[in-house]
This record gives C-alpha cells, structure tokens and sequence, in this order.
C-alpha cells in the first residue's frame, strides 16, 4: 500500500530557472549570459548543496569571474534567487488534493542550499508538505543510497510504501535501488496527477 509521496524541488514544485532570476536585475544580453554561467555554476552549487561552500565564499568566487561593475548585482541575483522561483503550475492543487483524497504523507526531497533552508518558511508551496529533508541540512545529496536511507529515518516512511516525484532520472534510479516507486517528472502535472491518482486507489483499493 502506498502512504507517502515524496517530490524533488526545483523543476517540479518551482521552475529553478536561472535565466528568469538573472533577468529580473539585469537586462543586458551578454551581461545576463555571463551572470548565469557564473553564479550558478554547478562547481558551486554541488557544494552548496552539501553545505561545503558558504554563500559569501560562492559571491567572492563569482566576483572574480565578471566585471567589476558587475560585482554589486552579483550579491543581489544571489540573495533574491529564492524569491523568484514560481511555483510549477499545477502542483500546489495536486499536493491538496493527494492529502484529502487519499490522506497521504507528503514529503520533500531536494538537494538545496543552506540559504534556501534558512528561508523555506518563505516559499509557499512548501508549507503544503508535511515533512522536508533538504541535502544542505544533512550534507547527503541524491543519488546516493545514504540519502534515501536518511529520509526513510527522517520521515519515518517505508520505501515500499513510497513513491518519488523527481526530474532527474539518476535520481529516481537510487529511489528505486533503495525499494521506492519512481516517477520522472517532465512538466505535466496533470499527467502526473493521472499516475498517482492510478496508483493510489489501485494500491489502496
């Protein structure tokens, strides 16, 4: 019987698009293609994710990489990002109605920074869930068996009853090596209210 619905972050609950947060402060083309490359570069954001690179440090290193004129929208686009991320159209309803109709555990699973933690209460949609392991907060980030084992013990959920909502297929790979149903998301949130809505009254019919 499935219990709990676990769902990744970005591009799945909220579209992490750094072109959209850049754009918002800058509007030169070639200044914005730079800013993206450079402050959201994954070298720093996979160490962000495991809380092994601070924010001031990933500003430092971004400031050596633009224009000195650059330098002040740099610390802007960094501490605002976490404001503009919109919600993925379709998920807020889906998570409601996941609870009512089936009385499921809904929790988070994302690899995130420790600024993103410290500011979750400031994301909307994440007080729809009931629990949220984030990567910073424990060093473990996805794929790795570790993590899905720390959620387990976090939520205190059973893989066998669980399934997880992610967009990355590597990820939803060591879900399921660690005994979850998978689900890669591409955007549709209707698609996947289809499949869960199947698998639930299927699974607890």
């Amino acid at each position: 019987m499935i219990k709990n619905v676990v769902f990744d972050c970005g591009q799945v609950l909220i579209h992490f698009d750094p072109k959209y947060m850049v754009e918002q402060y800058v509007t030169d083309p070639a200044d914005s293609a730079l800013l993206q490359e450079v402050i959201f570069d994954r070298a720093y954001w996979n160490r962000l994710d495991t809380n092994d690179i601070t924010d001031e440090e990933v500003i430092a290193e971004s400031r050596k990489r633009v224009p000195e004129r650059l330098h002040e929208v740099v610390a802007t686009i960094y501490y605002n990002w976490i404001y503009n991320i919109p919600e993925m159209e379709g998920m807020r309803e889906l998570i409601r109605d996941l609870k009512a109709t089936f009385g499921v555990k809904t929790c988070l699973l994302s690899d995130i920074s420790d600024y993103f933690s410290k500011h979750r209460h400031e994301i909307p949609i994440l007080a729809e869930l009931d629990q949220l392991v984030l990567s910073a907060d424990y060093k473990l980030a996805k794929p790795h068996r570790a993590t899905f084992e720390n959620l387990f013990r976090v939520c205190d959920i059973r893989p066998e009853e669980s399934v997880f909502v992610d967009d990355n297929p590597n990820n939803i790979a060591g879900a399921e090596a660690c005994g979850m149903k998978g689900y890669c998301f591409d955007g549709d949130a209707a698609k996947l209210r289809t499949y869960l809505f199947d698998l639930l009254s299927e699974k607890n019919a």
